[in-house]
């Protein structure tokens, strides 16, 4: 069965990480974290946004780009505003890593023009700047998750009083 990564290049806002390890803990995807980041992982502020998730998280932790890229082959899609591909549009099979870069500069030119077929925008009004991070995140991971028909996850909730 494939596997779901989802790679945060230089994180700096906790709340951001914190909401995005509770996805990851919550679609059974891996969370890599390439350092430097912005805050420590005892942060209070990261640890209450994964809230009670931690212990279903599967985290990684990288020193830089060059450490993550080598001990992680796969498709790897570059989350960005800058790209030219639409994420929808990408058929994601096999192992699939979503990067995605820092909340205030994204991730680097540099390495985007180095991955340009797999530089993957989603669509935006003209005037705003870019979506929050922990959004952009889930967007890209359920839509991986829906193509490959939500592996693992449960499908029907039920009411408590009923």
């Amino acid at each position: 069965m494939p596997k779901l990564n989802i790679v945060l290049l230089e994180p700096q806002i906790p709340q951001n990480a914190g909401n995005i390890a509770r996805t990851c803990s919550s679609t059974g995807a891996s969370l890599h974290l390439i350092r430097p980041m912005g805050f420590e992982v005892d942060n209070a502020k990261l640890k209450r946004a994964g809230l009670d998730y931690w212990h279903l998280l599967d985290i990684t932790y990288y020193e830089d780009f060059a450490d993550f890229s080598a001990k992680n082959p796969g498709k790897h899609y570059f989350f960005t505003t800058k790209g030219g591909n639409l994420y929808s549009d990408v058929k994601y099979d096999g192992d699939t890593y979503l990067v995605f870069g820092r909340e205030d500069k994204g991730l680097p030119e540099d390495l985007l023009r180095k991955n340009l077929p797999n530089c993957l925008r989603l669509p935006m009004m003209n005037d705003a700047r870019s979506l929050n991070l922990s959004n952009a995140v889930a967007i890209g991971a359920y839509e991986v998750l829906r193509q490959w028909n939500f592996p693992g996850l449960k499908f029907q909730g039920k009411l408590a009083n009923l």
